[in-house]
């Protein structure tokens, strides 16, 4: 019992110091955000790096999972109801709300925040960080700033084309394998979704690609112990990453349920 509230007493301060070492990091970025010129040949590099480069795998994940999404649902539909019924709603609100904006930030945090922990990560094991420091650089401002902009522009744009590859890959299965007319599906989506739908999943990508970002970028420069070190915390960037997703993901809805962004 005395060693249970031990390792207790220990998580609990590792986390208060964890938090406090992050809510830095944020000030740091915000401070030099307004203070400092932004540098645009890096923030288009990242975006490149993050965005347009995770862009097929992002698509292919959506896709599939539209095609999985119509099939049981339009094989369900016709075991209670003889017959494939609102295949397009069921597809396009699940996709739009919820499936999109949480694939979409998977895929990117095994890809991109992974590269960006461990880019930053051997930068400081082969001491870059103190050279940036040496010449008068903030790491926030060349480093962390770019990659945070990055993230924050291009998920939200890969969830704009993750949702509507998913939807595609709905309408392909549910017109060749289930028998439904193409207006029939289309009518079914543009009957029951409204902008709203489309903002629920968007504004979640917002607050994924902050998660990512800072998940990555803290990881990144906690990095000690030499190649170790930056394989154990890239995994943890990775793992850190979809768990707060996932966790996050319902809050958010709830919230969002709560304001009437449904």
């Amino acid at each position: 019992m005395k060693y249970f509230f031990q390792q207790l007493g220990q998580n609990f301060i590792q986390l208060v110091n964890t938090v406090g070492k992050v809510s830095f990091m944020l000030k740091s970025v915000v401070v030099w955000l307004f203070r400092s010129r932004l540098e645009y040949e890096e923030i288009v590099k990242q975006a490149v790096r993050i965005g347009f480069d995770s862009l097929t795998v992002v698509c292919l994940v959506n896709f599939f999972t539209g095609m999985v999404l119509a099939l049981q649902t339009g094989y369900s539909s016709k075991n209670l109801f003889n017959e494939p019924l609102y295949i397009g709603t069921i597809v396009g609100f699940s996709i739009i709300k919820e499936l999109a904006p949480v694939l979409t930030a998977i895929v990117v945090a095994g890809r991109a925040g992974a590269a960006v922990t461990a880019e930053i990560g051997t930068m400081k094991v082969t001491e870059q960080l103190d050279a940036l420091h040496t010449l008068g650089t903030n790491p926030a401002r060349y480093l962390l700033i770019p990659r945070y902009i990055a993230f924050i522009v291009t998920l939200p744009l890969l969830t704009v084309f993750a949702g509507f590859v998913g939807i595609m890959g709905g309408f392909v299965v549910s017109l060749v394998k289930l028998g439904v007319p193409s207006t029939v599906y289309w009518n079914d989506i543009f009957t029951f979704m409204e902008v709203s739908s489309f903002m629920h999943g968007f504004l979640k990508s917002l607050f994924f690609a902050f998660i990512i970002a800072t998940v990555s970028c803290y990881k990144g420069l906690e990095i000690s112990g030499g190649a170790e070190g930056v394989r154990k915390s890239t995994t943890e960037s990775v793992v850190t990453s979809m768990v707060l997703v996932l966790v996050l993901d319902y809050f958010i809805s709830a919230a969002f349920v709560l304001v009437g962004i449904i």
